[in-house]
């Protein structure tokens, strides 16, 4: 396989992951009752702190889960899609509980971020408006 046949593979699968989200979303009554579902099935912590810390490193490995299962699936022809929708799935509840623990609504969140993705990309993606002049990033200023 070519380079560029697994750049198209790489990236019809994530517009097949990016569809079944959606699909996901449509089926249920939205990102707030998933959120809500969430709490159920989460541990409870004696301090927030270790809550916290918890969510934290649990998207991050699940984030990895679902990196190897592409690596896997595309440097070492053994293909592990079902594990990469899984795996999407166990992050995706990760970054519903720390949602939860600062009180966020995952809906809001989402139509910020498109809202911001809008601005950069009007056109489309281009890797003039990806480098933003070199601009850093302070969370902290508004």
């Amino acid at each position: 396989m070519t380079a560029g046949e697994k750049e198209r593979e790489i990236l019809e699968m994530m517009d097949l992951c990016k569809s079944r989200i959606s699909d996901a979303l449509e089926k249920s009554s939205g990102l707030k009752e998933y959120q809500e579902l969430c709490k159920l099935t989460a541990k409870k912590f004696e301090t927030p702190e270790k809550e916290i810390l918890t969510w934290g490193l649990g998207i991050a490995g699940e984030a990895g889960d679902v990196a190897s299962c592409i690596k896997k699936t595309f440097a070492h022809d053994n293909d592990q899609r079902l594990g990469i929708r899984e795996n999407i799935g166990d992050t995706l509840w990760y970054a519903a509980m720390i949602c939860n623990f600062f009180n966020w609504d995952m809906q809001e969140i989402l139509n910020e971020n498109t809202e911001k993705l809008q601005k950069r990309f009007p056109n489309g993606f281009t890797i003039d408006n990806a480098r933003r002049d070199g601009a850093m990033i302070d969370w902290n200023e508004q």
